[in-house]
């Protein structure tokens, strides 16, 4: 025959356990989630090294873009997916130079996917010394962001278009630079972050805007 006691016991130990689960569950499905963001963006400064060619030069770059979708909608046309706004910031620092060239521009276009970003900018500042006939042209840049690293290290990269990006051949068969590059054109981001980083905040294209 069970003991009384002992059947007492475990069918209190057993209501224990139902009224722990039972408080503990509401609070399990009550953490907050991760809230999507409004809009994609590119954020931060970083220099970065010359893969292809090992000098002691030293680029840095720095991005505040943020995705202003359709923006750009004006008369019958509805604006690009990918309209953006925001600022650009180069800077070449050369051991032949007495100060670094910089330049700064407007940011029109904002593509993203997880971790990396494709925008242009209009040039509209170029220091003295620095490539005049950028001022009013149009420049591609990418951005990896590597996540969260140690204190020192980064994963990061970061791309531009020109130099050796975007050449074309003349009616010569001669290979010049395009003076032209479209809204959103962008190469890999070829160079690594050696010191600095970005932060790239992804959200897919939104649709058409309905009428």
């Amino acid at each position: 025959m069970p003991n009384l006691r002992h059947v007492a016991a475990l069918t209190a130990a057993a209501a224990t356990v139902l009224t722990v689960t039972a408080a503990v569950a509401p609070a399990a499905s009550a953490r907050p989630e991760k809230k999507e963001p409004k809009v994609a963006s590119v954020t931060g400064w970083g220099e970065m090294r010359r893969t292809y060619h090992q000098d002691q030069d030293v680029r840095a770059f720095a991005f505040d873009a943020r995705a202003t979708p359709y923006a750009s909608a004006g008369g019958d046309f509805p604006g690009s997916p990918n309209d953006a706004t925001g600022t650009v910031r180069i800077s070449h620092d050369s051991p032949g130079l007495d100060t670094p060239i910089t330049a700064s521009g407007r940011i029109d276009s904002l593509t993203t996917a997880p971790g990396y970003a494709a925008l242009t900018a209009v040039i509209d500042r170029v220091s003295e010394g620095g490539p005049e006939h950028w001022v009013g042209r149009r420049l591609g840049f990418s951005v990896y962001d590597g996540g969260k690293d140690r204190p020192g290290r980064t994963r990061d990269r970061v791309g531009y278009g020109w130099e050796f990006m975007n050449l074309i051949q003349d009616e010569n068969g001669k290979w010049i630079e395009n003076p032209q590059t479209g809204k959103g054109m962008a190469p890999a981001p070829f160079g690594p972050v050696t010191r600095g980083g970005f932060t790239v905040v992804h959200k897919d294209l939104p649709p058409l805007p309905q009428n």
